[in-house]
């Protein structure tokens, strides 16, 4: 394992690309490089010298350069562009856009309304999610990093549903919040100041694209999950109350020992004890998850709270973790 590697970003203009800079800045085995993957934008720049070298987002450039990796912070489109030739090049790629999510090139037209332009890589892509697949990404070329909704809501799912805990036939609510950065910088109405500002309100309904990885790294069908995005007058964080009936369970902490159980040696999962929940605060600009846990015996109604940094553990930090295994460096290198 070399104990120093330069990795690019394309898209370090974006909310996750410019936390992926900064992350990286403070990594101890990298070195970040900027890719220019698009025209500068007209927002005002300091004088001086640049603080990292930037080079164009083309293979023979990359290549050149020795670069070990890439991270693309662009769209799916730019995503699907760039991460052919880039593998072609014998680059590692961690895409964080939902281009080589979601398993199958049917399953992204249907969601994402075009056709994929690269089916040959998508058995190919690994998913990003550390906590389920650690040995693969480990040996991957091409890395899928979650999206901001489904890492909450599957690392608050699937232990349980490997458990056998969750009455599937009664459905499960997925209530899930978003800050604002978690709809990128591209300017919108929706997302422009006098419209969140003093607001609240539920987008995507019944066709968000998220829902499909949830059900594919969770297990379950469609028709067992009823998830709503909601966007809150915030600049970053989710918050997840997701709501089920449970069995085989006698008392909150009873689902307190099923995580704890699946996620003791995790280091970027935090359990609070039964009846306590997180909030937003307690992961801001962190690439924690955190997991609280209440339950009602009587009516067997659990509630579970799931709280992530959407531009961390939902973006950006995952993003290094996977970089960190792809490269053979400390999975919390940078991190912690």
């Amino acid at each position: 394992m070399n104990n120093h590697a330069r990795v690019g970003v394309a898209g370090f203009r974006g909310y996750s690309g410019r936390e992926l800079v900064a992350i990286l800045a403070r990594h101890p085995h990298v070195e970040p490089v900027l890719l220019e993957h698009r025209e500068t934008d007209d927002r005002a720049q300091p004088v001086g010298p640049a603080q990292f070298a930037r080079l164009p987002c083309t293979a023979e450039a990359v290549r050149a350069e020795g670069l070990a990796a890439v991270f693309l912070a662009t769209p799916a489109q730019a995503s699907l562009e760039l991460v052919p030739d880039l593998l072609g090049a014998g680059i590692i790629v961690i895409d964080l856009s939902g281009a080589f999510r979601l398993g199958t090139a049917e399953n992204y037209t249907r969601w994402y309304g075009e056709p994929h332009t690269a089916p040959e890589l998508l058995t190919e892509a690994a998913y990003g999610l550390p906590e389920f697949c650690r040995a693969r990404i480990a040996q991957a070329r091409l890395i899928a990093n979650p999206g901001c909704y489904p890492t909450a809501a599957n690392l608050a799912l699937k232990p349980l549903l490997d458990a056998n805990v969750i009455v599937r036939e009664s459905g499960i609510v997925c209530d899930a919040k978003s800050g604002v950065s978690g709809a990128g910088r591209k300017a919108s109405l929706k997302t422009s100041f006098c419209e969140v500002t003093e607001n609240f309100a539920a987008y995507a309904i019944l066709e968000h694209r998220h829902v499909p990885e949830i059900l594919r790294t969770s297990g379950l069908d469609e028709g067992e999950l009823s998830f709503t995005a909601q966007l809150i007058p915030i600049d970053r964080g989710i918050l997840e109350t997701i709501y089920f009936r449970a069995k085989n369970i006698t008392f909150a902490h009873d689902l307190f020992d099923i995580y704890h159980a699946r996620y003791q040696h995790e280091p970027m999962l935090r359990l609070y004890q039964p009846g306590q929940v997180p909030d937003v605060r307690s992961v801001a600009r962190t690439n924690f998850c955190d997991l609280g846990m209440c339950y009602d015996a009587r009516t067997s109604r659990a509630v579970i709270v799931a709280a992530i940094d959407n531009l961390g553990k939902g973006a950006a930090g995952q993003a290094v973790q996977n970089v960190n295994l792809a490269l053979g460096f400390p999975e919390t290198a940078g991190l912690l």
